[in-house]
């Protein structure tokens, strides 16, 4: 008999931004962040258009939207492994591994790779 085994928060996080449309993104990091701080890891300008991209009135060009679901992947790889409070706390705070930048900070920046190396060393204690 073959035995499920457990999932993990990486796991998990990557399949509901999987799951998530653009618009459902868009909603929660508004909710999360603000709007100003969203439209900011998307690269934009008008806070106004995050609004328009949680209505589905129309879509974030691709390159924002890869920022969108980088943010929200990682927000909830952290989640999973801690909880909301924490999660959003690691997101916007300062982190010695992305040179004191913050995780959205880097994801604007398009640093995708150094922010979940930075959450996965902080899931498993490393810092």
């Amino acid at each position: 008999m073959q035995t499920q085994r457990e999932i993990t928060a990486e796991e998990a996080a990557h399949r509901e931004t999987a799951r998530q449309t653009i618009a459902e993104i868009a909603r929660f990091l508004q909710d999360t962040f603000s709007q100003r701080l969203t439209a900011h890891i998307a690269g934009i300008e008008d806070p106004k258009q995050v609004g328009k991209w949680c209505t589905a009135h129309n879509t974030p060009r691709i390159d924002s939207e890869l920022r969108l679901r980088a943010a929200f992947q990682v927000f909830q790889t952290i989640e999973h492994a801690e909880n909301c409070h924490t999660a959003r706390a690691w997101m916007i705070g300062m982190n010695p591994q992305l040179d004191d930048d913050s995780p959205l900070q880097a994801i604007a920046a398009d640093r995708f790779k150094d922010v979940m190396a930075a959450a996965r060393s902080y899931i498993k204690g490393d810092l």
